[in-house]
């Protein structure tokens, strides 16, 4: 079902079918976004997780700065560092955000999916520091 298709290509790391699959479902909001705020703010949020979750292997420094814009949406603080090595699992993708789709907002689904996000790396972080 999530076979990329041929010629696709997303960021780096970043599967190419995740990432249709990611552009699929906020589509509709992106289209809203010019004239809606609420639209606007909830695609800024869902691109800063999408981009938390797949940080570019070739800037590794960056990482910070994605996670640390991600708590920033949030209204979260303090920030911890980021893990040296992104997270071996997420809780929620954006796989799971579209299946949801048809029972709750995408609205309160990209809330719930950045929180959780900005939650798996604080856990890389507290598990790579050995707490």
């Amino acid at each position: 079902m999530l076979a990329p298709p041929s010629g696709l290509t997303g960021p780096a790391g970043a599967a190419a079918a995740c990432r249709r699959l990611f552009e699929e479902t906020t589509r509709g909001m992106r289209e809203e976004a010019a004239t809606d705020a609420r639209a606007a703010a909830t695609v800024g949020l869902a691109d800063t997780a999408y981009a938390a979750q797949h940080p570019d292997p070739d800037h590794p420094a960056a990482v910070h700065a994605v996670v640390d814009a991600l708590v920033r949406r949030l209204a979260d603080d303090p920030n911890p560092d980021p893990a040296p090595q992104r997270p071996t699992r997420w809780q929620m993708t954006p796989a799971d955000v579209a299946a949801d789709l048809d029972v709750v907002g995408l609205e309160a689904l990209v809330d719930t999916w950045a929180r959780t996000v900005a939650e798996d790396w604080s856990r890389a972080a507290r598990s790579s520091s050995g707490l």
